[in-house]
């Protein structure tokens, strides 16, 4: 696996380094090693799977505040996505910036995603199906999230919204209150 940096801290896009011979290919998606070396959580023990149907579905933007805060390892297995991912640790010298990456079973990218980050989604294509790597079990009352129209980002989502939950719609604006902030230091939301 190659480890790529990206604009914002602690946020890594993994390309899977593929072994090809006339039967297809094979290729490793987690080693705790060469995730420990980069200092990356190594311990996930809840796997999850997601599929959307239709194209221009939006899911989230979501995460877990603590003491059930999470890092995901985030994978296109079906399909294409574009992924967005905010910092909202108080902390970082890239709290409230955003970054885009495209995963797709055809590019094979995974995306790391540390504490302290929202995460969400739109779906470029029909019948895409995305696995996750989750750190902590799902918490329902630590469960928050960003509304993905939220003026305080700016996020220019490529497609319209085809589909999209209640709940995702309904995340007040960032900015009304300090409660959605982690923070890198303490892992303590404030």
């Amino acid at each position: 696996m190659e480890f790529h940096s990206t604009k914002l801290r602690d946020i890594y896009l993994v390309q899977l380094e593929l072994a090809r011979d006339n039967r297809g290919f094979f290729a490793r998606t987690f080693c705790t090693e060469e995730f420990a070396a980069y200092g990356l959580e190594t311990n996930y023990p809840q796997h999850s799977i997601s599929f959307s149907a239709r194209r221009g579905t939006l899911r989230g933007l979501h995460y877990q505040r603590d003491p059930h805060a999470e890092a995901k390892l985030v994978r296109c297995t079906q399909g294409a996505i574009l992924d967005v991912v905010i910092d909202i640790r108080l902390d970082s010298p890239t709290y409230r910036r955003w970054q885009e990456f495209e995963l797709s079973s055809v590019n094979g990218h995974q995306l790391y995603i540390p504490k302290g980050f929202a995460h969400g989604f739109q779906t470029l294509s029909n019948n895409a199906e995305v696995n996750y790597l989750i750190s902590t079990a799902y918490k329902p009352e630590s469960a928050h999230g960003i509304r993905y129209n939220d003026p305080a980002f700016g996020i220019s989502w490529p497609l319209p919204v085809t589909e999209i939950s209640e709940r995702d719609l309904s995340w007040p604006d960032f900015s009304s209150g300090p409660s959605t902030v982690h923070s890198t230091a303490s892992g303590l939301e404030v």
